[in-house]
């Protein structure tokens, strides 16, 4: 059995779904269910005898504690955290209590319960931490990509907060053996993606007849990758990882934003193409955020020389599953965009008209 915090949002419940169509091993899927949360995601496994869903946080060490005595994991994936920039910089703290407190309170429930296991469940037992290339910085247009040994560089409250979980992730392993692994990710797409992000935001505002705002030039750059790679990616880092190691996870796919923003237009005018004219004539350019980053590039080369990793999906490739996947599903898209998702786009923007609809482009 293995333990996944977290797995009640977007990558969470995609590797939950994904990791009990690979295998039976049942998973203990431990969720706060703030507002990205969303148990819909998991529908689909609702009566599935091998997926235990607990709410819960991971700042409640006793309720972990517990959990984890009961259940007997053999494994901790801990994708638990907040992670939207713009959230970050309106309201810092809960980015600090969840992703640096929260990744503390776990980390101890972990130790604790590692250290009472003997022979092979403890010589076997690992922590993996799921974490963002945003720890890293931003790259000018001639840097090399981020590696596994690119000095740590964050510049928002966000990437801060995650920052400071993989560095106490890491003195786990060098101060009290905990076999743990880090993995650092680009930016992911697919289904279930909450629609404040890029992708979904302007699949979602394109069929809707909105606005679909691109922050400052639309220049900057980003990593894709489809989450179920992603998702792959975790599994074979928990299988043959070396304890201590990270593993850069990426796409090899760098894209500008205004240059997905053309590619999602296209595919649209393709699959669900307008009365009159191209879903690109709804673009409309609005302010640059604080401190956006200019762009982001992912080493990948150690995962497939180590670990045989490599992904499976082109950027095209995924993007036109992710637009079928949205089109597919109106059901989900109105839920998830109902309540606490429209006060927050009232409370970020209704200061400024221009960015009414914009969202994280990171």
């Amino acid at each position: 059995m293995i333990f996944v915090t977290g797995g009640a949002g977007f990558i969470g419940a995609n590797f939950v779904l994904d990791w009990l169509a690979q295998n039976d091993e049942p998973v203990i899927n431990y969720d706060k269910l703030t507002y990205a949360g969303n148990l819909n995601n998991l529908a689909s496994i609702k009566q599935d005898a091998r997926h235990i869903f607990v709410q819960g946080d991971i700042l409640d060490t006793d309720k972990l504690n517990q959990l984890f005595a009961q259940h007997k994991p053999r494994a901790i994936v801990h994708f638990a955290a907040e992670s939207h920039v713009d959230r970050s910089i309106h309201g810092p703290a809960a980015f600090v209590n969840t992703n640096v407190n929260g990744t503390f309170s776990l980390l101890e429930a972990a130790r604790a319960y590692w250290q009472g296991l003997t022979g092979d469940e403890r010589s076997n037992f690992r922590f993996l931490h799921v974490s963002t290339d945003e720890v890293y910085g931003t790259l000018s247009t001639d840097d090399p990509p981020f590696s596994e040994t690119t000095a740590y560089a964050p510049n928002s409250p966000y990437s801060a907060s995650k920052a400071a979980s993989d560095h106490l992730v890491r003195s786990y392993h060098h101060t009290y053996g905990l076999p743990v692994l880090t993995t650092n990710c680009s930016n992911n797409y697919g289904p279930y993606h909450f629609p404040e992000k890029l992708i979904p935001l302007m699949i979602t505002n394109a069929r809707a007849g909105k606005d679909l705002p691109v922050y400052g030039d639309g220049q900057q750059v980003r990593d894709w990758l489809y989450v179920s790679d992603h998702c792959t990616a975790i599994r074979r880092v928990l299988e043959a990882g070396k304890p201590g190691e990270t593993y850069n996870v990426g796409g090899w796919n760098e894209k500008t934003n205004l240059s997905v923003v053309h590619t999602l237009c296209d595919l649209l005018d393709q699959l669900q193409p307008k009365a009159n004219g191209s879903y690109r004539d709804q673009i409309k350019y609005v302010t640059d955020r604080p401190g956006h980053d200019r762009r982001y590039a992912i080493d990948a080369r150690k995962i497939e020389k180590e670990l045989g990793w490599k992904p499976a999906e082109t950027f095209e490739t995924g993007l036109r599953k992710t637009v079928a996947w949205y089109l597919a599903n109106d059901e989900w898209v109105a839920q998830v965009q109902s309540g606490d998702y429209l006060k927050w786009v009232d409370l970020q923007y209704s200061g400024n008209s221009s960015n009414k609809n914009a969202q994280e482009q990171a």
